[in-house]
């Protein structure tokens, strides 16, 4: 892992415009520059970028960061991998932490695993095209039957396993174990990625008489194979795949992930096919945002993983019965996901392979245009034959699309889908709405949404740890305040009191707030001078209260874990605090995690708003007015937190007065008397400060 001094190295060599520079042309303008934004399509730049900051913001798309955001996104790295460009482009040795011996084990493990397939692939790509074997047989299919380009098959690394007979007059060719044992790879790796298996106390190549499609990561590396066979024989499985390993996991792989993720994230769409000809042939006829669940059925982490990328996602099945029955199965999985999704159906006798062959770049992506559907409109149009003249079978349409309907997780989607809904199935709103309430009450009752919340949070923690894990310590603030594992979730009545407060210990954290006698109230008294990292934590921590938004709660987490590492760094000698509010914050900008660097620079960039009102207030600096501004802000957030717990006591006690729960009732109405006098407290401090 990158220690912490070689990243500081890194952020500190890092000059935003200089790397920026690299991929967009930039114009100055004033102390900033602006440009194009990289991200999306527009005419007038709206892409600016601040040397003295370090930050870069479009005003377009919302996109923000520090030099290294911008290289994960614009290059979709990683954290550790964006550190590591960077270290090169500035010449930085990158020192990494010390392993324990368990560690060291582990990646030696893991690296020698994929070392053996990287070897296993250039193996198998060399048989394919200087064998007998494989040129006659192998290639000629790759060639012929798929006709695929030689640029194409070396681009995806295609292959042939050599049988190990002669051929055509020629010896025999080697195989994988025989050429991997004599190139001095160990026998243990070959067994452990998949690629071969023990017969009678010889390693056979899984694969043998084969030919092969590569599996890569996300980054790049070989992980596992397929293997398709080109023998007529019935008894003999089309299609092998490596087993699972410790470098293999099929639900969390994609094929062709690593060459379509860039397409993806330009195109904002990811087309889902089911085969490895199928994406190959799209990628050959210029379409590349295309991926595969490489023979599996598709699953939460592979979607989760497309989601890295885009929201959207359109499957593109075949017109048969198989790809219908696909189809289906995969709009609960991916709408349940928070995807948006279209469905293309092709014509009768195409599958994605066969189509892309036999048309240009323009008439594909035309005909896809044209004929994209929403999953409303496709389970009619697939469903709805002559339910008018059977009410049994219009019924169970609309409870199957209702079904489909209620597992979206956005609460907006659902109602705009099932307004769709109603007007295509002649059905009230109302009545609509409350079944789609009737399933979701029982998934919940159940603890389906929990366990599937819980997945999601662990998978997001995963992971942000996988990208992050090269480029921090162990006690590195990011990643504990990433564990966090609250059950606390947004309240839009607490959200913009929780960001006001974050603004402030974000921008003036350190500085200095002072009161004068008349000013006691609150957690200050009887305190005349506390810094405002300090107020805002006596604040929370002296009435028990915590952010209830997990973004901002993880951000408010990471500003006092990273000044804690700053104040450590410096030893005996106190931080300047002017020092220590750019250090934390140029820390947890460029904590590797884009979520929390965008909304970190949204909370503290001014916008350009050019109004009266916003220019007179500009005029006295807003460093003076923090004695003032943020007390308030924090007895907002306390008033709006009462206003809160009041509604949720208020419903607690309707549902007490349906039980006749008398003596549950009186607590709550106590409770409620407490909240009610502590928020008439609140408002006359309020309007003592205000």
């Amino acid at each position: 892992m990158i220690d912490r001094e070689t990243v500081d190295k890194i952020l500190d060599a890092a000059e935003i415009v200089d790397v920026i520079s690299d991929f967009v042309t930039l114009r100055r303008r004033g102390a900033n520059y602006i440009a194009c934004c990289p991200f999306h399509n527009e005419k007038t730049p709206s892409f600016s970028v601040s040397p003295s900051k370090g930050i870069f913001k479009c005003f377009g798309c919302g996109k923000a960061g520090s030099a290294v955001t911008f290289v994960m996104e614009h290059e979709q790295m990683t954290y550790p991998e964006a550190l590591k460009y960077l270290a090169r482009k500035y010449g930085i040795e990158v020192h990494e932490r010390e392993e324990t011996e368990q560690d060291a084990e582990d990646r030696l493990k893991r690296e020698s695993m994929i070392a053996v397939s990287e070897f296993a692939a250039k193996f198998y790509a060399d048989a394919l095209f200087n064998t007998a074997e494989g040129h006659s047989v192998g290639l000629s299919y790759f060639r012929q039957k798929r006709e695929f380009t030689e640029e194409t098959v070396r681009k995806f690394g295609l292959g042939w396993s050599p049988s190990g007979r002669s051929f055509a007059g020629e010896s025999a060719s080697l195989t994988l174990p025989q050429a991997a044992l004599k190139a001095g790879y160990k026998k243990e790796f070959l067994l452990s990625t998949g690629l071969c298996y023990e017969h009678n106390g010889e390693l056979v190549d899984r694969f043998r008489e084969r030919v092969i499609f590569p599996i890569h990561s996300l980054s790049g590396n070989v992980i596992a194979f397929g293997g398709r066979t080109l023998k007529e024989d019935k008894t003999v499985a089309k299609y092998v795949n490596s087993s699972e390993s410790e470098i293999y996991h099929k639900s969390n792989s994609l094929y062709a992930i690593y060459f379509a993720k860039s397409a993806i994230a330009k195109a904002q769409k990811c087309y889902l096919v089911e085969g490895y000809a199928d994406v190959i042939s799209m990628h050959q006829a210029g379409i590349e945002n295309v991926t595969a669940s490489s023979g599996t059925s598709l699953t939460p982490e592979q979607i989760r993983l497309i989601k890295r990328f885009t929201n959207n996602v359109t499957l593109l099945y075949d017109g048969d019965s198989a790809g219908i029955k696909a189809a289906l199965r995969g709009i609960n999985m991916l709408l349940e996901e928070g995807m948006t999704v279209k469905v293309v159906l092709l014509p009768d006798g195409h599958d994605p392979d066969s189509f892309a062959r036999s048309h240009t770049r323009q008439e594909i992506l035309d005909f896809l245009q044209a004929h994209e559907t929403d999953f409303i409109e496709f389970k009619y149009g697939l469903l709805s034959s002559d339910i008018e003249k059977d009410p049994i079978q219009k019924a169970e349409l609309i409870r199957d699309i209702i079904g489909t309907v209620a597992v979206i997780p956005d609460q907006i989607m659902r109602s705009v889908y099932i307004e769709q809904c109603a007007g295509r199935l002649g059905m009230k709103e109302d009545v609509l709405f409350a079944e789609v309430a009737r399933i979701r009450r029982k998934k919940i009752e159940s603890g389906e949404y929990e366990r599937r919340r819980r997945e999601e949070k662990e998978a997001r923690y995963a992971a942000a740890v996988e990208d992050r894990d090269a480029g921090h310590d162990d006690d590195s603030g990011a990643v504990n305040a990433a564990g966090n594992t609250s059950s606390l979730k947004p309240v839009p009545l607490l959200d913009p009191s929780e960001r006001e407060l974050l603004y402030y210990l974000l921008k003036f954290g350190e500085c200095v707030m002072t009161f004068e006698d008349h000013q006691k109230y609150g957690a200050e008294a009887p305190v005349m001078e506390i810094t405002v990292n300090e107020y805002i934590a006596a604040n929370l921590s002296n009435d028990d209260l915590e952010l209830h938004n997990p973004l901002y709660r993880k951000i408010y987490g990471m500003y006092f874990e990273c000044r804690k590492e700053l104040y450590r760094d410096a030893g005996d000698t106190a931080p300047d605090p002017e020092a220590l509010q750019a250090g934390i914050i140029r820390r947890i900008v460029n904590c590797g995690d884009p979520e929390i660097t965008g909304t970190v620079v949204d909370i503290t960039e001014d916008k350009y708003e050019l109004k009266v009102k916003e220019y007179i207030k500009a005029q006295i600096p807003e460093r003076n007015m923090i004695d003032k501004n943020v007390p308030k802000a924090v007895l907002v957030y306390k008033l709006k937190y009462v206003e809160y717990t009041c509604s949720q006591l208020m419903e607690s006690l309707r549902q007490m007065q349906q039980n006749a729960d008398t003596e549950s009732q009186q607590e709550v109405m106590h409770r409620l008397k407490l909240l009610l006098q502590i928020k008439n407290v609140l408002v006359k401090d309020l309007n003592r400060v205000s």
